[in-house]
């Protein structure tokens, strides 16, 4: 009788690759759940929960990203500087113009990992959010994945 064995991956045996993409006209929540998949591992087929398995990823032109429906003005993102009555609110609209506009894109892929888990953390290191064309990354040889061939609803013209 044959027993049957999952194959588990041990740090040691991840081999991590570089992939870069390009955010222009790509639609936020359809890119930050493909980007939170590399990050994670779970697009290879020895996919370790509990082990960080997953790709580095470069993203460049996120300054470029687009929002479906009334998302630019609707949508708002709070914080909180730690003081009584400190919060803080800007609409994505003007996090896009304003001096971070790569922390949209960083925020969404940030909050479809697990939560408070040290290896989210971890696996977040491994995201390089630029909101310019020019990346200090080109030594790692990285791969270049077509995101918005992928799937027409990828990107939006608008």
């Amino acid at each position: 009788m044959l027993k049957s064995t999952t194959a588990s991956l041990k740090p040691a045996d991840v081999e991590k690759k570089w992939i870069v993409i390009d955010a222009e006209g790509a639609v936020v929540g359809r890119l930050a759940s493909f980007i939170a998949m590399r990050l994670r591992g779970k697009h290879r087929p020895d996919y370790t929960p509990h082990v960080d398995c997953g790709d580095h990823v470069v993203v460049i032109n996120a300054d470029k990203v687009k929002f479906t429906g009334n998302k630019l003005t609707d949508k708002i993102y709070y914080r909180h500087t730690g003081h009584p009555g400190g919060i803080k609110q800007i609409t994505a609209g003007k996090q896009l113009e304003g001096r971070f506009p790569e922390r949209v894109l960083q925020k969404a892929v940030e909050r479809m990992l697990p939560k408070e888990s040290p290896l989210a953390r971890r696996q977040m290191t491994h995201l390089r959010v630029y909101a310019s064309a020019n990346h200090p990354h080109e030594a790692q040889s990285p791969e270049v994945i077509d995101f918005k061939s992928l799937n027409s609803k990828n990107i939006r013209s608008q």
